[in-house]
């Protein structure tokens, strides 16, 4: 009878042990994922470069994704939802990028023309004082 006294004590305190340990695992877990900061700052960075390459004018839809990104990240920190922050800042850095790249290869189209413009103009005076 002791001892199986003894043995249900034992069994009632490594439960207990068991239960506490796992609840400190759980919320260890759940506190472990760290705010987003730096991502944070390079995606705030990617947007505001693609916004003074020229986004604004040759790339509005993906400037605006990213915006309305970056805004829904900020929104998720002040919730302290770090794993959704982390992915719209991601997504949002991804985005401006691609405004960036999109507005710098527009502004390379557009000096391009401009030079075979002038090359064109240059070649026509050419032509008539040789005449």
């Amino acid at each position: 009878m002791m001892k199986n006294l003894y043995q249900a004590a034992s069994y009632q305190m490594l439960r207990r042990i068991g239960l506490t340990a796992g609840a400190v695992i759980f919320m260890a877990g759940c506190a472990s994922t760290p705010a987003p900061t730096a991502q944070m700052a390079v995606s705030r960075a990617a947007v505001s470069d693609a916004s003074n390459a020229g986004g604004n004018e040759f790339a509005p839809i993906q400037l605006k994704s990213a915006m309305d990104k970056m805004a829904a990240a900020e929104r998720a920190m002040k919730d302290k939802d770090y794993v959704v922050a982390r992915q719209l800042a991601e997504q949002a850095q991804v985005d401006a990028q691609l405004a960036g790249a999109v507005a710098q290869t527009d502004k390379a189209k557009k000096a391009a023309a401009a030079v075979q413009e002038d090359s064109r103009v240059l070649r026509l005076e050419l032509n008539r004082k040789t005449n």
